[in-house]
């Protein structure tokens, strides 16, 4: 299922977009129409501005920038107003008129645009630091950033010793600073487009994806990523040649050398070296866009972070490797590397998207956060779905089934992960220890990289993350990778890194997830985290009895899910009466449990952070065994208790701990199974179906999933898209 790539890492949580058509005649309102859209699409992401930078009335004229701090709906009503934002310059005023009311009915038959989120790394939020990013007042490149650019500093200090003006507090601008320098300093002999970028990029150093564009190249631009997530959609009324773009290498990529100053420089007699258009190609086009006739076909590209900015308009993607480097010109589109021999395949294949509009849409719900918990239902059979067979009580794992017996040899599984995925590897772990008798350590990405842990050729390592993006969980995997470890994946997003550069693993199929705060990606994790589970353990006769019983047991979990999901209203209820005025929260819980308090808890402070009278509402997640190890100083009248006390091995110990808080005067609030009658009378009270243990914590999360979402409706929080956080946790 998976294949394994090169080196990459990720980006920060913002999000790029771009639009570019050939050939096909739109007016300026229809591309920003579409460049707003898809930000939209990738408003989950996490940002706090947002920017656009559409053609001028002529080819070499400035672009023409919209930037405005706050949501995309601000940048919009901006773009209404028809003033743009002024390029930065020396007096701080527009250039060339480009303060003008903006002709919105001007017609293109070709033209570039591109569109950013800005999460803020380098620079307070406001209009100058946002992207696009322009090298001079008159706007001759410009582009659009995802990652960090760590040597920015250093680029910044020379340039500026060669004279060159900085106006922004931000990492980007020394970028687009250096491809004005580069073309500068080639006075006589011009580079190419995709030679001028080569050059830059071989400069820095972090992660990135970007998309350039120049007045000095009108109609083309040039995207490239190393470690930051990037696609491109294709648009035609026609059918490809062939469903793949061919890479181009060049045959002499020594077009720029290291100056003794430290920054690029032409060598001598480098333009008779590779002629005066520049370096020459094994070229063999853009197969896919060849027509019939070799004559011209109207198209439009979209290059974005993300394929949900992307689906309203084509399911056709390509998405690019880490080195990469797309340049879209005449309605071509062309790849070339970084580098040459690097081992990574000659092609990139144009693959079609699954998913449809109306999944990434809200519908009848208020807000993605609760879509998505009512989804789960659907998404723990999609996960299922075509992998177990319930009449035969067997499960099939297609991607692992290769490495099976390499897996049941090793010597111990490690999970990496982080936040809500670790809280799934947690829930998982009993049940991996239990049928397959082999050690498991669940490792925090960070904490796993922080302690420079050993690990050996015959251990395994198995990486969950729901986009596939996340840079620590990343950077863990390659570490493992570098030391001979098997490598396996568990993931949402399909063409993700991690599902790229594992050995092999499993897609959760659960479907696109919006909502910062992760619900249906920790049942669907969950499930798949056993499904592999069983699937180790089927060569063992003992363990016949207990893998039938989990297999029964996920038969029954949607059904199960739908009816806890009925019980919206009494939890709404509930949050409304003992939490919503409240400053704390204990939630404790045993076993099979332990990873259901650390998710709830997780979720709770993710969306509920703030009431409306202004103070936090923090929330403690506890292993009940430890009660009395100290946090039992923090039980009075004052504080509710969510007690996990669904019907296990472990139950009499919870009861015990329950009895505690209760001496103390607690307010304990306890989810329990539906037929456990030994529940005080007093307690309020959380019934839920019974399923088999290691399978119950996939019930007992949606009612803490539930109060957490009406928690923060109640409190004003802005559910999908708490503050501070992001969907992608992806900077390092």
């Amino acid at each position: 299922m998976f294949r394994r790539k090169a080196w990459a890492t990720v980006d920060l949580g913002a999000g790029i977009f771009a639009y570019c058509s050939y050939l096909v005649e739109k007016d300026r309102k229809y591309v920003c129409e579409v460049l707003c859209n898809g930000l939209s699409r990738l408003e989950y992401r996490g940002y706090d501005s947002a920017g656009i930078g559409i053609d001028g009335d002529t080819p070499t004229s400035p672009i023409i920038l919209f930037k405005e701090v706050g949501k995309v709906a601000a940048l919009r009503k901006h773009i209404a107003e028809g003033i743009p934002t002024p390029a930065p310059s020396p007096d701080n005023v527009a250039v060339n008129g480009s303060a003008k009311h903006v002709d919105m009915s001007k017609v293109f038959l070709s033209q570039t645009s591109m569109a950013h989120t800005r999460w803020a790394t380098h620079g307070v939020p406001n209009p100058l630091n946002c992207h696009p990013h322009v090298s001079d007042p008159m706007t001759e490149f410009s582009l659009v950033h995802n990652g960090i650019i760590t040597n920015y500093k250093e680029l910044k200090q020379v340039l500026q010793k060669r004279g060159y003006v900085f106006y922004t507090d931000t990492d980007t601008e020394a970028v687009v600073v250096l491809c004005k320098y580069v073309w500068d300093s080639q006075p006589h002999r011009r580079l190419s487009f995709t030679e001028l970028i080569k050059a830059v990029l071989k400069e820095l150093e972090g992660s990135f994806a970007f998309v350039f564009k120049s007045t000095h190249f009108p109609d083309e631009i040039l995207a490239c990523r190393r470690g930051s997530p990037l696609l491109i959609g294709v648009k035609t009324d026609r059918k490809l040649k062939v469903d793949f773009v061919d890479v181009e290498l060049a045959t002499d990529e020594r077009i720029v050398d290291e100056h003794p100053n430290g920054l690029l420089a032409v060598p001598p007699g480098a333009a008779e070296r590779v002629g005066p258009h520049g370096a020459k190609l094994r070229r063999s086009q853009s197969r896919a866009f060849l027509s019939d006739d070799g004559m011209p076909q109207p198209i439009e590209f979209f290059v974005a972070s993300d394929a949900s900015a992307v689906i309203e308009h084509t399911k056709r993607v390509l998405y690019l490797e880490d080195d990469d480097i797309a340049h879209i010109s005449e309605g071509e589109l062309h790849i070339h590397r970084l580098r040459r021999d690097d081992n990574i395949s000659s092609v990139r294949a144009i693959e079609h998207l699954e998913i449809e509009l109306a999944e990434i849409m809200k519908g009848r719900y208020d807000h993605f956060m609760q879509k998505e918990i009512y989804e789960q239902p659907e998404s723990v059979v999609n996960t299922m779905r075509g992998r177990v067979n319930f009449d035969s009580r067997t499960i099939m794992l297609g991607g692992l089934k290769v490495y099976l017996p390499v897996i049941r040899r090793c010597r111990r599984l490690i999970f990496v992960a982080c936040g809500t995925s670790y809280h799934s590897c947690i829930a998982a772990r009993p049940v991996f220890e239990e049928l397959t008798d082999i050690p498991v350590a669940v490792e925090l990405a960070s904490d796993f990289l922080d302690r420079r842990t050993p690990v050996f050729r015959d251990d395994v390592g198995i990486f969950v993350s729901q986009s596939g993006e996340t840079a620590d969980t990343i950077l863990a995997m390659r570490y493992c990778l570098e030391r001979g470890a098997l490598c396996l994946g568990v993931v949402n997003a399909v063409g993700s890194t991690l599902s790229r550069e594992t050995h092999s693993g499993v897609h959760i199929n659960a479907g696109p997830e919006i909502g910062v705060a992760s619900t249906k990606a920790y049942t669907s994790q969950y499930v798949a985290l056993v499904m592999i589970a069983v699937q180790l353990s089927d060569d063992s006769i003992k363990k016949t009895a207990r893998r039938e019983q989990i297999i029964d047991g996920l038969h029954d979990i949607p059904e199960q899910i739908k009816k806890v999901l009925h019980m919206d209203k009494a939890l709404q209820q509930l949050a409304k009466d003992m939490l919503s005025h409240e400053k704390s929260l204990l939630i404790m819980g045993r076993g099979y449990q332990y990873a259901t308090c650390l998710e709830g808890a997780l979720k709770i402070k993710e969306v509920s952070y703030m009431h409306s009278e202004g103070a936090s509402l923090s929330c403690k997640r506890i292993l009940a065994g430890e009660l009395k190890h100290g946090p039992l100083a923090l039980v009075d009248e004052h504080l509710p208790v969510i007690f996990i006390m669904t019907r296990d091995s472990l139950y009499p110990k919870v009861q015990s701990a329950l009895a505690q808080v209760m001496a103390r005067k607690g307010r304990p609030i306890i989810l329990c199974n539906e037929d456990d009658l030994s529940i005080p009378e007093s307690a309020k009270v959380i019934r839920v179906p019974k399923t088999v243990d290691c399978l119950q914590g996939l019930i007992n999360v949606i009612p803490l999933q539930l109060l957490s979402y009406h928690l923060a409706v109640m409190n004003g929080v802005d559910v999908d898209f708490p503050r501070n956080l992001a969907k992608s946790v992806t900077t390092e």
